[in-house]
């Protein structure tokens, strides 16, 4: 099977995405200065769809296209994540120090799984409950500040605010995870961005000098754009809950790179919150879901290989794999080691 269909490359996507986005927070926290939060917010999208927009016409990798089912959950994860999300962020981060914010970014882990596992019943056994919860502990004692210097007011709720909707956007962008990620990715960028760069505006807000917006576009295209790319493209493979575990590793991975890139020094509570991180890491890595399952009739559209659940012919020419089209599954009960990835997303 191709690196397509491996949950250990999908773990990777996970991983990825979460280091991209920590490590674009303290960049956006140091680019806020005079602009506006909702123009910044704006701007970092708007260039994650625009250079997603400009791969997409280079390469097209052999992925499924959205089709119209599609559209009403995009429009909502865009709704939410792309639009509510950033605008939450940039204005809770104009009152709230970094090392705070740092510590409630973990909230949009916490309640992805929540949402997963209670409104749209993904399985999460005891062992993925456990490393879950070990990773969350783990990235909340890492960014862990000295002194709280947060005082109760909108900032801190605003983050808060800012967690749940990408949290809601995490779990519906999950159902379109089937289609190209980078068209998904784009659309929401596009949308997004247009949305919350014409508000700006609309309101007021005066755009930044060229060289600021170059810092603005290189931040969004990686931490929001290709961040959001692997991103789904774990979601496909693991699922809600086991992905926003991976992306509670972020804060992990921002200082790790700040040690061997700067050489800051490694401190008690990196060790201690690495260490958690390394448990729940291992915890899901080695987990085994194992049963007898049912897969109903279904008919769909995503890139694909021969593997067990394709044994399909072609009565037409098709591309080398993975390649997409639409394709007939048939009823089938098996037994195999499985995540509810596009196959296995059923009931226990």
């Amino acid at each position: 099977m191709t690196s397509f269909g491996r949950p250990a490359f999908a773990v990777i996507y996970a991983l990825g995405s979460a280091a991209l986005f920590g490590l674009s927070t303290p960049f956006a926290k140091s680019l806020l200065g005079n602009v506006s939060p909702w123009l910044l917010a704006g701007l970092f999208y708007l260039a994650s769809g625009l250079g997603l927009g400009m791969f997409r016409l280079a390469w097209r990798g052999g992925e499924a296209g959205l089709n119209r089912h599609d559209i009403p959950w995009l429009g909502a994860a865009i709704l939410s994540g792309g639009v509510c999300g950033p605008v939450l962020l940039m204005f809770g981060l104009t009152n709230t120090p970094a090392s705070d914010t740092a510590l409630l970014l973990n909230l949009e882990s916490v309640l992805t799984l929540a949402i997963a596992w209670v409104v749209f019943k993904e399985n999460v056994d005891r062992r993925l409950f456990i490393g879950a919860v070990a990773i969350v502990v783990g990235a909340v004692v890492l960014s862990w500040p000295g002194e709280l210097e947060a005082e109760l007011g909108w900032g801190p709720i605003l983050i808060a605010g800012a967690c749940l909707a990408w949290a809601i956007d995490n779990n519906l962008t999950r159902k379109v995870s089937a289609a190209d990620p980078v068209q998904v990715a784009m659309l929401k960028g596009l949308v997004a961005g247009t949305a919350n760069v014409g508000i700006a505006i609309a309101v007021g807000a005066q755009m930044p000098p060229v060289g600021f917006l170059a810092g603005a576009a290189v931040v969004g295209f990686l931490g929001y754009g290709v961040s959001l790319v692997l991103f789904v493209f774990a979601l496909r493979h693991l699922g809600t809950a086991r992905t926003g575990a991976y992306y509670s590793l972020a804060p992990f991975i921002g200082a790790a790179a700040a040690i061997v890139m700067l050489g800051e020094q490694v401190t008690f509570p990196f060790l201690i919150g690495g260490a958690l991180m390394a448990v729940g890491l291992w915890l899901h890595l080695t987990e085994r879901h194992l049963h007898i399952h049912e897969h109903e009739s279904m008919e769909h559209d995503h890139a694909h290989v021969h593997d067990e659940h394709h044994q399909h012919d072609h009565p037409f020419p098709v591309g080398p794999e993975p390649h997409s089209h639409v394709h007939q599954h048939g009823r089938l009960i098996h037994r195999h080691v499985h995540y509810p990835d596009l196959h296995h997303r059923h009931l226990h």
